[in-house]
């Protein structure tokens, strides 16, 4: 029977994306890992594999549609000895195969990433296995109990590659124990609190103005900020840190790093700086997990990098043990790809800790919005000329950095986050100490 090709979700917060370009038409010949189509998501444009051989025998979405949802039918793959005049007998959309269950008041089926063919097997407590037709033909021809394999595909989906190197004596058996219940998603939060579009618009009628759709990277950035404030217990501790120390040592740095291209700047230095912080005090290297907190071991660094229509934090991972060079090139490679929208997902997925830096921007100091499940993000103001008072009591012109760490109270109480940010300020005042 024909199969259906379902909108996969190529990000954790992807709900719907966009068909930017398909690679094959009707009837192309596909084998798995050849790529189908460009999808863009929520972060980035991305490539979609097969996941089974097969023909193509009709797309469903054209190119170039936007806000198609996840697990929607975009194309329908003919096994061997399938053609075009069988797709009459393909499985409905997920969407309307749900609406009619809902109407005759059945329960909606879950968890598929497309609809098998009717001999579909069981696993030993009766919820059905997923599995492509190629798949249970092998596995039929072998003797092999599918409800024992682990499927790679969608959704845990069983796919060719699956069954093609296992006997019947060398599957694994199935888990005797009934399975575990996944919790329950928790609730989105809306967009946006407050008056609705209409209720807005009304209040401006007469008046001229330019309506702008959400894409789905600012509706990702409204949902997930309004929940970190809604849920997040935020709370503030601010430093001021001279800077003077640091822009000499940087500049005889970069001279002697001139011949080999390399200049650093001072963000790559507050990377550092921090990275070394959460070894020093890694009791505050953690994030919340719902109903528990995660210690990390390796410190792995987010950074923000604005882009046009929104922001991403890719993340620097293990950045304690990296030279500045080294997380320098990594950082301009990484805002360079995340600018062109090529990162991939676990290249900003993760971290437990985030810099926000738009000192650049000449902003003194400001207060940023943790980014979950991270325990803290700093931010960063310019380094500015103001009058200090030293230690013997004269006074004095420094370069002065205001920094305010913005802290998840679940995760990291006061003193820890005041311990935190101390060490922060030591490694920023006396850089020397960074190349220990």
């Amino acid at each position: 029977m024909p199969t259906e090709i379902l909108m996969p979700a190529l990000s954790p917060t992807m709900e719907e994306g966009t068909l930017a370009k398909w690679h094959v038409k009707e009837g192309d010949t596909v084998s798995s890992g050849d790529i189908m189509a460009e999808i863009e998501t929520d972060k980035a444009t991305m490539e979609f594999e097969a996941v089974d051989e097969g023909v193509i025998g009709k797309i469903l979405i054209a190119e170039g549609t936007e806000g198609v949802k996840v697990n929607t039918a975009i194309a329908v793959l003919l096994e061997e000895g399938e053609s075009a005049d069988d797709i009459g007998a393909a499985p409905a959309p997920a969407a309307a195969k749900a609406k009619a269950e809902e109407s005759s008041g059945s329960e909606p089926a879950t968890g598929a990433a497309a609809t098998p063919a009717p001999a579909a097997p069981k696993a030993a407590d009766g919820s059905r296995v997923f599995a492509t037709p190629l798949a249970r033909r092998i596995a039929a021809e072998k003797g092999l109990d599918l409800a024992s394999v682990t499927g790679s595909g969608p959704h845990g989906r069983i796919v060719k590659a699956d069954v093609e190197g296992l006997s019947a004596s060398a599957a694994p058996k199935a888990a005797a124990a009934a399975p575990a219940t996944a919790a329950a998603p928790a609730a989105k939060p809306a967009l946006a609190s407050g008056p609705g579009a209409d209720a807005v618009k009304a209040m401006y009628e007469g008046r001229e103005y330019e309506e702008i759709s959400l894409n789905g990277m600012r509706k990702t950035i409204a949902a997930r900020l309004t929940e970190a404030k809604q849920s997040i217990p935020h709370f503030y501790l601010r430093r001021d840190i001279q800077l003077d120390s640091l822009m000499k040592f940087r500049a005889d740095l970069n001279k002697q790093l001139e011949s080999r291209g390399v200049k650093l700047s001072v963000n790559d230095f507050i990377i550092k700086a921090c990275a070394l912080a959460l070894q020093a005090v890694p009791d505050a290297n953690a994030v919340w997990a719902g109903d528990r907190v995660l210690k990390l071991k390796p410190s792995d660094v987010a950074v923000a990098v604005a882009i046009d229509g929104g922001l991403f934090t890719p993340v620097l991972k293990d950045a304690e043990n990296k030279s500045l060079s080294a997380l320098s090139a990594e950082m301009k490679d990484l805002a360079t790809r995340a600018r062109d929208r090529k990162l991939a997902p676990h290249e900003y997925q993760g971290g437990s800790f985030a810099i926000s830096n738009l000192g650049m921007f000449g902003i003194d100091n400001f207060d940023a919005v943790i980014n979950p499940p991270h325990g803290a993000i700093l931010a960063v103001g310019a380094g500015v000329k103001k009058p200090v008072v030293g230690k013997d009591g004269e006074l004095a012109v420094a370069t002065v950095m205001s920094v305010t760490l913005s802290v998840d109270h679940r995760v990291i109480d006061g003193a820890l986050g005041a311990q935190l940010l101390q060490s922060i300020k030591d490694s920023l005042e006396n850089p020397m100490t960074m190349l220990a």
